[in-house]
Order: C-alpha cells, then structure tokens, then sequence
C-alpha cells in the first residue's frame, strides 16, 4: 500500500511539472533562430574579370534606374529600406517566364497589404518589352500599381544588372525567343541591398520558402 502511495505522488509529480517544463522550453528555446544567410559577404568570384567589381568585401546591388510599365523611372534607391524580389523574363518568352510570373503573382498576393515588400520583374529583351508592352503584361497578371515593377532598361545595363549585380547567367537572343537563355531564380533581397537567397520560380514549394523567408526579413531578422 505505502509503495503504490509512492508511485501516485510521483505521478502527480511528474503531471504538475509538465506545465513548468512546457515553459521553459519555451522561454530557452522558443525564440526564432532560423538564419537566413547574407550571400557574397566576401565578395563575388569573377575569374574572367568581367564584371569589375571594385572590392572583395559584401556585395551589394549596384545602382541602376530603369523605366516602369507606368513610364516611371525605378531603380536601386527605391529598394532602400524595402525588401525586394526581383525576376528576370521577357514577355515574350516560350518557356519558363509564364510560370515565373505566376509565381511571382503568388508572392504578390502574399505581401499585397506589406508596403514594405515590392517586387521587380525586369525584362531582358527591352527591344520589344516597351513600357506599353510591359503595362499589358502587368495588368495579365494583375499587378498592383507601386507594389509590382516590370522595368525596361537599355539591353548592355539590364545584361551587365543580372550577371554582375545579381549573379544570375543571362544571354542575349538577339530578338529569337528560343535564343534567350535566363536564369529561373527569384532573388529575395534585403532592406540594405544584400543578397539573401535564390528561389526556383518554376518550383512552388521554393516560391513557399521565399514567402516565408520574405516574412522573417520584416520581422527583425538583420
């Protein structure tokens, strides 16, 4: 009898403690530690010395001002203290871009109420893509006027924009649709103009990590 006594007051025991413990797990180890990585904090590598980067320390996007679908000039110093996803596509394209715009029309739609998070979608065959064009383009896909960019530039700036700015391997096709080779990535870029990831806009679930990447850069993450 005095042992089974015993075992019902470590069993109380134990039941009175769960909520104690519940707590300090919370308190030690509930805080977000998921890290999102600062890309290029050492600079970028440049074998061929074709981009002429002036220094081996963070990469940051360089300046540039390119012209909207609204006919307004949009560039680097408007992603100052905003989070930016940016595309490169064409509206042209045969392959992966209407996907890529699908995509990207999701993480609109995420971030629709954010004023802090835009997104820039900039073509690379300005020939064709004119401000006209892009604004078609944009209202296909129901961007939201100040929220969703697509931005047209003089072709050797949009080129030199993506392979050294973005590191992201773009060829010109010379006005051939099937010629235009870019990559598929959406890069999420931070308020100080840093590289944080790279995200398969063709992949739903990587667009699923960029919206969640997104949401932890707004809140508090440097």
């Amino acid at each position: 009898m005095k042992m089974i006594r015993v075992l019902q007051g470590l069993v109380l025991v134990c039941i009175l403690m769960v909520p104690v413990l519940i707590i300090l797990f919370l308190r030690n180890f509930g805080e977000n530690t998921y890290e999102i990585p600062v890309l290029y904090e050492n600079g970028v590598e440049d074998p061929f010395g074709d981009c002429n980067y002036s220094s081996q320390g963070q990469h940051y996007i360089p300046d540039f001002t390119f012209v909207s679908q609204d006919s307004v000039s949009i560039g680097r110093q408007d992603m100052e203290g905003k989070v930016t996803i940016v595309d490169f596509f064409f509206t042209s394209c045969p392959s992966i871009c209407p996907t890529m715009s699908l995509e990207m029309e999701r993480v609109q739609d995420a971030f629709r109420n954010e004023d802090l998070v835009q997104l820039y979608s900039i073509s690379i065959d300005p020939d064709y893509d004119t401000p006209a064009v892009l604004k078609e383009y944009a209202q296909l896909h129901g961007a939201t006027s100040g929220k969703w960019f697509f931005l047209n530039g003089k072709k050797e700036l949009v080129y030199d924009l993506a392979r050294c700015g973005f590191v992201l391997p773009t060829i010109d096709g010379n006005g051939v649709p099937e010629d235009f080779i870019h990559s598929d990535k959406l890069a999420l870029i931070d308020k100080q103009g840093r590289i944080r990831g790279y995200y398969s806009g063709t992949n739903r679930e990587d667009v699923d990590l960029l919206i969640l990447e997104t949401k932890i850069l707004l809140h508090g993450q440097k």
